[in-house]
């Protein structure tokens, strides 16, 4: 399983950006779908995740301004961050857990992976 994440860039403080992520290979499904980030000297941590009902979990700093949803049909995860701050500045992994194929086509072993990364610099 294979992820690919776009979006990230320098915005001004108060602006917005949209980051995308899509996983591809095979799988059999996906459970949770979520961006974590890591500022220079600092510990990864969760941004947002959504599970496959469709039911977010933000951080306390997100504190409404980003809004994480998913497409199953297109195994696309999208995190729309709103009002940046020059603390958001960090790379931010999108992170996905789900299931293999097992025997006939059944849920096989799990599996959870990571996406390159992509740089939101927010400037003041």
């Amino acid at each position: 399983v294979q992820l690919q994440a776009s979006g990230g860039g320098l915005v001004q403080a108060g602006g917005s950006l949209t980051l995308s992520c899509a996983a591809s290979g095979s799988f059999h499904s996906i459970s949770y779908m979520g961006w974590y980030r890591q500022a220079p000297g600092k510990e990864r941590e969760m941004v947002a995740r959504i599970n496959r009902p469709g039911d977010p979990n933000y951080a306390a700093f997100v504190q409404d301004r980003f809004t994480i949803s998913r497409d199953d049909a297109k195994n696309t995860v999208d995190l729309h961050m709103n009002n940046l701050k020059p603390e958001d500045t960090a790379a931010y992994y999108c992170n996905v857990d789900g299931f293999l194929v097992g025997k006939g086509w059944s849920p096989g072993r799990s599996f959870s992976t990571w996406g390159q990364g992509t740089q939101v610099t927010v400037s003041s």
